[in-house]
Parts: C-alpha cells; structure tokens; sequence
C-alpha cells in the first residue's frame, strides 16, 4: 500500500515497530540529559563537557556510559516481538527497521562522538504527514542516525510514489542547545547548566525537533514548543507545510513529546493527563470529549536497582497506540485505564510491557504508522 497517515486514530493497516536488538547503555551527556530533563529523578546531574576540537590539553571528555542490565535488555525485546505479534493478529501489516549491529559501539561528527542506541522509539525522529515522510533533526546526539535504520522501509515507501524529506541536520555542539527549560524547571539540575565549552562548529542554536511533539489531527497539527531548537524547526514545518496543513503552536506543555499528556483516541475525544491539558490546548480542541483516567498505581511498574535509569513519569502509559477508532492498544499492567477506557466503549486490546520507564516509551512511541485508512479532514471548523 502507498503511505498515507494523517491521524492518530484511522483503521490502522501499516506499521514500523522498533528494534531493540544490542541495547547496551544510556550515554549520559548534555543532549540526553536535556531531553529527559523532566525525569530523571537521580540526585545529581551529570553533565560532561565536550572538549572543543583542537583544545586537548586536558585530554578529550567523555560521556558517561550508563550500562543496562541484559536481562531488561532481553525482557524489552520478548516485549517489543510481543507488539509486533499482536498488531499482525489484528491484520496489521508490521515493518521493522534494522537491528544495530554489536560491532557498531560509536558514530563521530566534526563536532563529537556519541554511542549508537537502536532505533526502538521510532516515532521521535520521523514525522508521517499524509504521503510524506520526513525525517526530523534529532536531539539526542546518540540517535543521530538512527533513522539510517529504517532505510529499506522508507525506500520502499518511496518507490510507491511517497515523498521523502530531510530536515536539516544540527551540528550540535554545546552552544547548539536552547538551555533556558531545562534551567528554569522545578527540580532541575543540581548542577547549573550554564558555560557551555565552544567548538569551532558553533552556529548557535539550531533545529532539534522530534516527530512526537506533533498531535496529527488531520488538515491541523498541534505542536509542542519548549525552547528555541523547537521554534526553529517549526518555523521550517510551518514553511514546508504551506498550504497543506495548519499548524497550531502550544508552548511547554512537556519538556518535548506531547504522546503521553494528550492523545486523540476518534474525531471530539481525547485521553489526556489531567483537566488542564486541555486548557493549554487550541481553543478548537478545548471543546472535544476528554478522558482522565485514575491515577496510576505505583505497583503497576517493577521495581529497580538505585543504579537504574528510569527516564520516564508514572504517565508513561498513557501513550496508547489506537489501530481503530474503538481499538486501542493498553500495557496489561495498567488495570485502572483499560478499566477507563472499556468504560467508554473501546475495545481494549492488552499487550505486555514492562520495562517502559527504563527505555523511555510506551506503545505510541514504539510503532510509527505509516498506513492508515483517513485523509487530510478538517476537524477543526
């Protein structure tokens, strides 16, 4: 089938799900701190400085490496299949990207090296608007070329006649970053991030933006904007756009995604943390139907080690993935929402998933559809 997604809700009929194959360790530097800003709920706050190029007097800095335990390596992968098997038995055609192979440990730029990571949330650094695939600029310098993995299904897609673009690529160097949410949140760094080390490669701030601050609404895009990275590269969507979608602004709702505070489950009805969500959304939206669901239990997740990462709010699973306007895709560890959700006539499909909070997403991060039946409606007049 050609590509053609312009919603959140649409019979669901193509679908990429991530790879988690040879997840190894998070690579603790300012860009991942920066993106997970919100949840990281360690004392301190580690924040290495890149060494300019050409300055080693003090010898390079390097990231650190933040090892993962196999065994929730392993967990997450039986988990990940386990999506794949479940949307296939809803007669899903599923995709998957390439696997990261072990010997691949580093990727290097002009500017740094980072560690590569697999490409499991794939919904962060590509954008499906209607037959057009676009590749956004990562933010996570880890990631920065993870979209690599999912050339031979976006190949493929082109050969169908979709569109395929790229945004323009940061440098990302430290002056590269707007730092002022992460420095102005409660609860931030106990460490000021202030002083950036130069390179020569600065440029000041530049796009980082990821297909999961986006709410795909049909003809309207709603778009979460939390610094300057942000603004920037929607000024370049608003531009490349024109004419074909409207794009509608709504500032700090998160740190970035938007995927585990509001959701569009059908046309007028959203799942949303909490009543003021709705309230920083676009007036249109404010008068849809909205589901709140029970606050999550604290034993619906496992517990971890002091040594684990968890980079995730207890929301997590609140990022749902719909493969029909009544069906809606739930981690079985979450009672009180599919509760929620069976109350108002969904079929709730449970699907298993445990180590969410380690691995930074939910169902909705983890798959990228590609395929679904809608068009570019106008649910906004």
């Amino acid at each position: 089938m050609s590509l053609n997604s312009y919603d959140e809700w649409s019979p669901l009929r193509e679908v990429i799900v991530g790879s988690a194959r040879n997840y190894t360790s998070h690579e603790r530097e300012l860009s991942f701190d920066l993106f997970f800003h919100d949840n990281i709920t360690r004392s301190e706050w580690y924040y290495p400085r890149l060494t300019a190029v050409g300055d080693r007097r003090d010898g390079p800095v390097r990231p650190s490496r933040q090892s993962i335990k196999q065994r929730y390596v392993d967990e997450l992968n039986e988990d990940v299949d386990g999506i794949a098997r479940t949307l296939e038995s809803l007669s899903v055609k599923v995709h998957r990207p390439l696997d990261v192979d072990s010997a691949t440990a580093e990727v290097s730029t002009p500017a740094w090296s980072a560690s590569v990571v697999p490409p499991l949330n794939v919904r962060d650094n590509t954008l499906i608007l209607g037959d057009e695939i676009i590749e956004t600029p990562p933010m996570v310098r880890s990631r920065y070329f993870e979209t690599q993995f999912l050339t031979p299904v976006f190949a493929e897609y082109f050969r169908r006649g979709a569109k395929w673009t790229v945004m323009p690529r940061p440098l990302m160097t430290d002056a590269s970053f707007d730092l002022s949410y992460a420095s102005a949140s409660v609860g931030g760094p106990t460490e000021p991030i202030a002083d950036p080390k130069t390179s020569p490669y600065d440029v000041g701030f530049e796009m980082m933006f990821d297909g999961a601050q986006v709410l795909r609404l049909g003809r309207d895009l709603v778009v979460n904007i939390s610094t300057a990275n942000h603004a920037l590269a929607v000024d370049w969507l608003e531009r490349h756009l024109e004419g074909r979608f409207r794009i509608h602004r709504v500032h700090r709702l998160s740190d970035s995604h938007i995927d585990s505070m509001v959701l569009a489950l059908r046309p007028g009805l959203l799942l949303v943390r909490s009543e003021a969500v709705r309230d920083q959304l676009p007036e249109p939206l404010r008068t849809w139907d909205v589901i709140v669901p029970p606050p999550p239990e604290a034993n619906n997740f496992p517990h971890y080690d002091d040594d684990d990462l968890v980079l995730t709010s207890l929301f997590i699973d609140l990022n749902v993935l719909s493969v029909g306007p009544d069906t809606v895709l739930v981690n079985d560890a979450c009672p009180e929402l599919i509760r929620t959700l069976e109350k108002h006539r969904f079929t709730v499909v449970p699907v298993r998933h445990r180590h969410r909070r380690l691995f930074g997403g939910g169902f909705h991060c983890f798959t990228l559809d590609t395929v679904r039946e809608g068009g570019p409606e106008d649910y906004f007049s």
